[in-house]
């Protein structure tokens, strides 16, 4: 077993198997869902270790998508799965256009007001329907709208900072 690289990506969890020749039923963080099948291989969790498994098949199904890796050979094997994590190395993403960031390069981040105050780190976010949603993390949580422009005033990764203008008090 080999060890991924040091930035990996939870990208989806093995949910329960589908059929009797080695497929897994998978709920994909992906956008979209099956976008999952596209990695021609992806690190699973097992036991606490990752192991590198090569995906022979993919689709999206219903609201998830079932996948089939070359190892998985038959119902006991891809049971043998069922609850384990998927993840991809961060760098077998292409880099985002100008202007665009992957969540999980932000994640960690610290956010600060305009004026420098500083409102905690960025836990995750949350979609929703009208835009997505920064959970900030400090001395308490704060949701704050990822609106470019509006709220989010400014994005530094190398600096490890997001400003936003936002009211700390709210």
């Amino acid at each position: 077993m080999e060890e991924p690289g040091a930035k990996r990506l939870i990208v989806g969890r093995i949910s329960g198997v589908y059929g009797v020749k080695g497929f897994v039923r998978v709920f994909s963080e992906t956008e979209p869902r099956g976008a999952i099948a596209g990695f021609p291989e992806l690190w699973v969790e097992r036991a606490g270790r990752w192991e590198r498994l090569e995906v022979e098949a993919g689709r999206a199904h219903g609201r998830g998508v079932v996948l089939k890796f070359r190892e998985t050979v038959d119902r006991d094997a891809a049971q043998a799965l069922i609850g384990c994590a998927l993840a991809i190395q961060r760098d077998w993403l292409p880099p985002p256009d100008e202007g665009e960031f992957y969540w999980a390069d932000l994640q960690g981040l610290k956010v600060e007001t305009v004026e420098g105050q500083s409102l905690g780190r960025i836990e995750g976010f949350i979609e929703t329907g009208a835009n997505d949603v920064m959970v900030v993390q400090g001395e308490r949580e704060r949701l704050i709208p990822w609106v470019r422009g509006r709220y989010v005033t400014d994005v530094d990764l190398e600096a490890g900072r997001v400003q936003v203008d936002w009211d700390p008090e709210f």
